[in-house]
């Protein structure tokens, strides 16, 4: 009978590897987060799921996904290298278990706009890659909880397989933010060239009419550029 229940132990936890490996592989930013959270706590069974990634150059740690709604702190709430249990864990680039009490730990950061602050139990694991540590991902329990080693082995080894997929989503985000960024910038420089030209107006006084626009129509930047560039398209071919 033992050897029965260790035999389907075994084969859930391949199982789970198995979907895994097939879910994470080349994954878009936000999709591959829904995975992550949607495999960490179907293994956990969590009341609570935080994913932070992790910034080498400035050795921060931003929240950027949650399986609980919190649309106002995604991207706004991060940690520095060390810091609470989330940035030990970055660092030493080790699980940290928490049956009970876990606001109480010495390493705990409060962060006052999270209910889960106050939960009992806390699961942490490092997200992994070929060069170092990519983010973490934290369960978190209403109430005191114990940990199967199953549970421990399995999150560990999302926090492995995921490492590679997550790099390479992170990359493929700030490839398309700097090709946005440049594109705005084109836009902009546009449409302040027609301004300059039609009304007669520095460089500057034509970049604050843009921001001007901007900020009591409440549209961006962009918007506002593409109206100009627009507008005095249909004036010349009309």
């Amino acid at each position: 009978m033992m050897i029965k229940t260790k035999y389907s132990e075994l084969k859930r936890e391949l199982d789970f590897l198995y979907r895994i490996a097939q879910s994470v592989h080349s994954l878009e930013i936000e999709e591959l987060f829904r995975e992550i959270l949607k495999i960490a706590l179907e293994v956990t069974a969590g009341d609570s799921c935080l994913i932070y990634t992790y910034d080498s150059q400035k050795q921060i740690l931003t929240l950027r996904a949650s399986k609980n709604p919190h649309p106002a702190l995604l991207q706004r709430v991060s940690l520095k290298l060390g810091e609470g249990i989330t940035g030990w864990v970055a660092k030493e680039k080790e699980t940290v278990m928490l049956k009970d009490g876990a606001y109480k730990d010495i390493r705990f950061k409060t962060i006052n706009s999270l209910p889960e602050d106050r939960f009992e139990g806390f699961l942490s694991v490092p997200i992994l890659n070929r060069h170092g540590v990519a983010g973490v991902i934290n369960i978190q329990y209403r109430k005191k909880h114990k940990y199967t080693k199953m549970e421990i082995n399995l999150l560990a080894a999302i926090g492995k397989l995921v490492g590679g997929a997550l790099e390479n989503a992170l990359l493929i985000e700030e490839t398309l933010s700097l090709r946005e960024a440049l594109e705005l910038r084109k836009l902009i420089e546009k449409a302040k060239g027609i301004l300059m030209k039609r009304r007669n107006l520095s460089e500057e006084a034509a970049y604050k009419l843009i921001q001007k626009e901007s900020m009591n129509s409440r549209k961006s930047l962009k918007e506002i550029a593409e109206a100009v560039i627009l507008a005095d398209r249909m004036k010349f071919e009309s």
